[in-house]
């Protein structure tokens, strides 16, 4: 089958914008009108011309079959990928309408198409010398690794004198002394070159008079917190999967050294946090014959989109290896074989309490873990008071939502999906509750992304 041949649909399409508003702005371009000269080929390229406020049009083209991933070139001053005109470009030729027809690429797109892949070609042919180079001078790297585990673990010494400290005055101290104390701890965290430590820090500080409880949540955080200070003070200690989690949860990630595994990899979801520094993309995996579920992160610096985007529902043959630490999922993606495409791949789904127990047994390798992956198989999303749960809909338990899948448009987007019958439900489940991220209709049909 040609690439041509194989469509995505207008959520497929969708589930690659960078933000609501992109989106909402390509679902407008998503008409025939503004477009002129668009077109497609076999090789996976579309292009056209979008009327917009100048002169000029722009030029958009959109490279979908390479096994890198869907790629963008838009003559528009836009910094987000991808631009308003390439989803709206995706979502014409999505519509399989005619409005796209096949054709030749004109000149602009063939050049830019011809640069993308000689470059790509470049980088394959370069990457077989590059593990010389990459690991540089082993003796020098070793130093450098043992300088900064004693610079962390004289920070993580300070914090533990700090929450010792906290604990003597009293938690009510922490409201008196406001988010300063919290701040001026975390940068120490950050010269010490622990940034998960940090991180940890400053959540601690958001917690003081944030509503009925506090005191508890705050008591809570500290122990966790203390816990991920002694296990990297006595990491020498412990078993090394559970060792190399610690190290991840201060902040050396390490490399994704595991054995490459190759499968057939769906797009199960994608979504992105941000802060004033950075956004973090998270893209879930599941492989079809390996069972496996998989986390992709990708970065991008403040006000700009990471680049890497796959489309949900689709999925694609790659190799992909996992990080170091017990229970690990992250994973990062190696040699892709097969651009993304449609497939009747699905996750085999489990109840509601087969899902809270999968969350307790990945405590007992993380105990610092939010969440984790997690299929729900006939569920039912029903009113629980002024909140929402999803119930088994042959049992007698359910899994409240997060606050913060609550709050979220997508959330009727899904009760509607459901129309009170069973639906398959992407998510990550914690100790916040669950938050839906992708749905199937039990009866079959495309993935719905909710986020």
């Amino acid at each position: 089958m040609t690439q041509q041949a194989v469509r995505w649909t207008a959520d497929q399409v969708l589930a690659l914008a960078p933000d609501v508003a992109s989106r909402t702005a390509g679902s407008k371009l998503g008409a025939a009108g503004p477009w002129s000269e668009a077109g497609s080929s076999d090789e996976g390229a579309v292009w056209g011309l979008c009327r917009g406020s100048g002169s000029k049009p722009y030029q958009t083209v959109v490279d979908i079959a390479d096994s890198a991933g869907p790629a963008y070139k838009c003559s528009c001053p836009s910094r987000k990928f991808p631009c308003k005109h390439a989803l709206g470009l995706l979502l014409l030729w999505s519509g399989a309408d005619g409005a796209v027809p096949s054709g030749q690429a004109p000149g602009w797109a063939e050049e830019w198409m011809a640069g993308r892949r000689k470059r790509a070609e470049d980088r394959r042919t370069a990457g077989g010398g590059s593990g010389a180079s990459a690991s540089g001078d082993p003796e020098a790297a070793r130093r450098r690794a043992e300088r900064r585990a004693e610079r962390i673990s004289v920070g993580a010494a300070e914090l533990e004198q700090r929450l010792a400290d906290l604990l003597r005055g009293g938690l009510a101290s922490a409201e008196r002394s406001g988010y300063g104390m919290w701040e001026e701890t975390a940068a120490r965290m950050v010269d010490a070159q622990a940034p998960g430590l940090a991180s940890r820090v400053r959540e601690l500080g958001a917690i003081p008079s944030s509503g009925p409880g506090w005191p508890v949540r705050l008591l809570e955080e500290c122990a966790l917190l203390h816990l991920l200070d002694q296990g990297w003070l006595r990491r020498e200690d412990l078993p090394d999967g559970l060792a190399a989690t610690v190290r991840s949860r201060v902040g050396l990630s390490g490399s994704a050294d595991g054995p490459p595994v190759r499968d057939r990899w769906l797009v199960l979801a994608q979504y992105d946090t941000a802060d004033a520094k950075l956004t973090t993309r998270r893209i879930w995996l599941h492989g079809a014959e390996s069972g496996r579920t998989a986390l992709l992160l990708s970065y991008g610096a403040a006000g700009r989109t990471p680049e890497l985007a796959l489309p949900v529902g689709l999925a694609f043959e790659a190799e992909v290896s996992s990080y170091p630490g017990a229970g690990q999922v992250r994973a990062a993606l190696g040699e892709r074989f097969s651009p993304p495409a449609p497939a009747a791949i699905r996750p085999k789904g489990l109840t509601t309490s087969e899902a809270a127990a999968r969350y307790g047994e990945a405590l007992r390798t993380d105990p610092w873990l939010e969440s984790c992956p997690v299929t729900l198989g006939g569920v039912v999303p029903t009113p629980d008071g002024g909140s929402w749960q999803l119930a088994d809909a042959e049992g007698e338990f359910a899994l409240p939502l997060t606050p913060a899948a609550r709050s979220r448009p997508d959330l009727w987007r899904l009760v509607a999906l459901s129309g009170g019958a069973p639906v398959t439900v992407f998510g990550e489940c914690g100790h916040r509750g669950f938050t839906p991220l992708t749905a199937w209709p039990e009866d079959g049909g495309e993935a719905v992304p909710l986020c």
